[in-house]
């Protein structure tokens, strides 16, 4: 008996014409590829963390030095540090990973996209990425260190009273010890010395046991207020403005999508600088601790950046893009349009109905025009073929 035939295979869906059932479907997938893919990111963060936290103190410590303050940071709990640790090494994690799970976003939001949306998308996250690196670069290399050199040595000097100067006793011989830049090479144990690197006084001594281990004290200018800070909280306050600095940063896209939006153009933005200096004062106040120079700190970048976002404009205007054609696809050409045949449609157009003069040949109106309607231009024919005129083959 011969077997049925095997209905065909349906034909593969449009990923721009899929149900919600299907779109839920694909963005599951495309969330687990994203995980997937930043797992060995995450591996690699939590190996590399503890340098990357020195790598966030080093300017502390470097400023903590310069005004002769304690290097060293607090940890108040015994869960800070490794909290901390797991914190940075997520926050890297996502940083080093985020053009993966771009991509992956963008493999689910492209079917839905014409190509003028597509060419946009090309501009705008390469431009936001570099904005973005661009961010944290000048947080760590000019924001952090102006910042902490004023708010420690504002500190320092708060309360500071001058130090008494006595006269030394005969015989008294002053201690000294020898100054390094680093710690000499193969120290014995009870030796000392003053590393200027670490502004500490340096001992070794033996540890149980027997062996010797180099340990240091913190050499401290006198001050008023002694500055000592607790890493969790130093931490938080770097991420807090390396996120007001990323959002910032991305002014320029802003004033682009905007433009290519319509809902400004350049000259409208050239006639309100003002209003977009205030702007720009207004968000360095609100994204940055309440101080006036992190705000000016960010203040000055956000108007150069609305200037940026101008001259953005004026290379790509918002009609640079190809326009939207009406199946979806700017790349596909219109579908030609044929030009209807002049004779075929005077052809087929219906015969002109027949007009009849109501006027006499002297020109007078003929009082009978209307009495009967106007003949075809066959004449009358009734249904029993009368000739053309006769009188009983009218309708």
């Amino acid at each position: 008996m011969p077997s049925a035939a095997k209905p065909p295979a349906p034909p593969p869906s449009d990923p721009a014409e899929m149900s919600l059932g299907d779109h839920l479907e694909e963005l599951r997938r495309r969330v687990i590829l994203a995980l997937i893919g930043i797992l060995p990111i995450l591996i690699t963060a939590l190996v590399l963390g503890k340098p990357l936290i020195a790598l966030l103190i080093d300017p502390l410590r470097d400023e903590l030095r310069a005004a002769s303050q304690p290097s060293g940071l607090l940890a108040t709990g015994p869960f800070e540090t490794f909290a901390v640790y797991l914190q940075i090494s997520l926050i890297a994690t996502v940083i080093v990973g985020s053009p993966w799970i771009l991509y992956q976003l963008w493999k689910f939001i492209e079917p839905g996209l014409y190509s003028n949306e597509r060419s946009f998308v090309h501009i705008l996250v390469p431009l936001s990425s570099i904005l973005t690196l661009t961010s944290a670069a000048f947080l760590y290399f000019v924001v952090l260190p102006v910042i902490l050199a004023f708010f420690i040595n504002f500190g320092s000097q708060l309360g500071q009273s001058s130090t008494p100067v006595v006269e030394v006793g005969e015989g008294i011989v002053l201690p000294s010890l020898p100054v390094f830049d680093g710690d000499p090479p193969d120290p014995q144990i009870g030796q000392q010395w003053i590393n200027t690197d670490l502004m500490q006084m340096r001992t070794v001594v033996p540890k149980r046991d027997g062996s010797p281990v180099v340990i240091g004290a913190e050499l401290v200018a006198g001050a008023g207020i002694t500055q000592q800070y607790r890493v969790s909280e130093y931490i938080k306050t770097v991420l807090n403005l390396a996120l007001a600095f990323g959002i910032g940063f991305q002014t320029p896209v802003v004033v682009l999508l905007l433009g290519w939006a319509g809902i400004v153009d350049r000259k409208t933005l050239g006639r309100y600088r003002r209003f977009a200096v205030a702007a720009c004062t207004i968000a360095g106040a609100v994204l940055t601790p309440a101080d006036p120079l992190s705000m000016m700190l960010l203040a000055g970048p956000l108007y150069v950046l609305f200037e940026l976002g101008m001259v953005l404009l004026i290379v790509f205007p918002p009609n640079w893009g190809k326009a939207r054609e009406p199946d979806g696809d700017a790349d596909e050409p219109l579908p030609e349009v044929e030009e209807p045949d002049q004779e075929a449609t005077a052809a087929d157009a219906p015969a002109e109905r027949p007009t009849r003069d109501i006027f006499d040949e002297d020109g007078t109106p003929d009082p009978n025009a209307y009495d009967d309607p106007p003949p075809p231009p066959g004449g009358w024919r009734g249904a029993d073929g009368d000739e053309p005129g006769d009188e009983d083959g009218r309708a």
